[in-house]
């Protein structure tokens, strides 16, 4: 009897995991938004080229790349034209293409939320408007740059809050900038909130099906970049966006895996990620995160904390940092 109440409690304990960046609240349950980009099926039917196009749901990064590196300019920016939902979101697309295509989709668009995003010289990398919105963004260049860093956000993000301007740091485009301005010429920091977040305190937040299908599209894509040259990329992991890279680690093409503020991987240490790439942990001692505990009882909660000793991920000194979003 004694030990059936422990489970309970535990499993109590789980679901209390607040795992985003806006606190405790109150949650809401999400549909995860997965699936090819908004208008695929014109696309489909598209014979402007005389030629089928890649599928976007079928097609590889790298068949896409291919294709459209047998395209001239003209034709790239036609599609980027007729179909810019497609274009911009296509994982394997050149990169300024991908710019040229959102910019338009953006301009279209007339929702006060994206009003930000249509700033000119603003170099958005992916945005799909379905759900609460998701949203790419790159700052440095991609063509040229030497290192490269992506940021994978935790919950409570989505195209509308990417950039808020009350609590900066905790917003993907907030840490990028941060990480950019630190690391210089010659690297480039993609702001990724690409996948369906968690809203507040529920239980898409103590459980990791919105971080399957996350894990699923932030490996796609990984592969789109590798599919347009750029180098293998550190990966940095806020919150339950560190959820979303413990479940993709195994598949991911990443250089480094940095994991901030975690309430776990779904993994019990570094060998159990089955993963080349080498991991960093870090918690401050300020951060309500601590508070969480690191349990995974009937798919809820999210394992081992990684910045504890025995979990073996490289220390990342963490003493300046001050609450959950202060890493950056």
């Amino acid at each position: 009897m004694r030990r059936y109440a422990r489970s309970l409690i535990t499993i109590a304990l789980a679901i209390t995991t607040v795992t985003g960046t806006a606190g405790w609240a109150s949650g809401n349950t999400q549909q995860a938004v997965t699936g090819p980009p908004p208008g695929t099926a014109a696309w489909r039917a598209d014979r402007v080229l005389d030629r089928r196009l890649p599928d976007p749901e079928r097609s590889t990064p790298a068949e896409v790349s291919v294709f459209f590196r047998g395209l001239t300019a003209d034709q790239q920016q036609t599609l980027a034209t007729r179909h810019p939902l497609v274009v911009g979101n296509l994982d394997g697309v050149p990169v300024r293409l991908r710019y040229r295509a959102n910019a338009l989709s953006l301009r279209a668009d007339h929702d006060p939320r994206y009003a930000r995003l249509a700033a000119p010289g603003r170099q958005i990398l992916a945005f799909d408007p379905r759900g609460r919105g998701q949203v790419a963004e790159v700052f440095g260049n991609l063509d040229t740059a030497r290192h490269v860093a992506v940021v994978v956000p935790g919950s409570d993000i989505d195209a509308g809050t990417f950039d808020r301007t009350n609590d900066v740091y905790g917003t993907p485009a907030g840490m990028a900038k941060s990480l950019h301005a630190r690391t210089g010429p010659g690297s480039a920091v993609v702001a990724w909130a690409g996948y369906t977040t968690p809203v507040g305190l529920g239980i898409d937040a103590a459980t990791g099906s919105l971080a399957e299908a996350g894990a699923d599209r932030l490996t796609r894509f990984a592969d789109g970049l590798a599919a347009d040259g750029v180098p293998e990329p550190a990966v940095f992991c806020h919150s339950y966006g560190s959820v979303v890279c413990g479940l993709a680690a195994s598949r991911l093409r990443a250089r480094d895996l940095v994991v901030l503020g975690s309430p776990g991987m779904r993994a019990d240490d570094v060998a159990d990620l089955h993963t080349d790439a080498r991991v960093w942990a870090a918690k401050d001692a300020t951060d309500w995160i601590d508070d969480v505990p690191n349990v995974e009882v009937a798919g809820l909660g999210h394992g081992p904390d990684p910045a504890a000793p025995e979990f073996g991920a490289r220390h990342v000194p963490a003493d300046d940092a001050r609450g959950h979003t202060g890493y950056f």
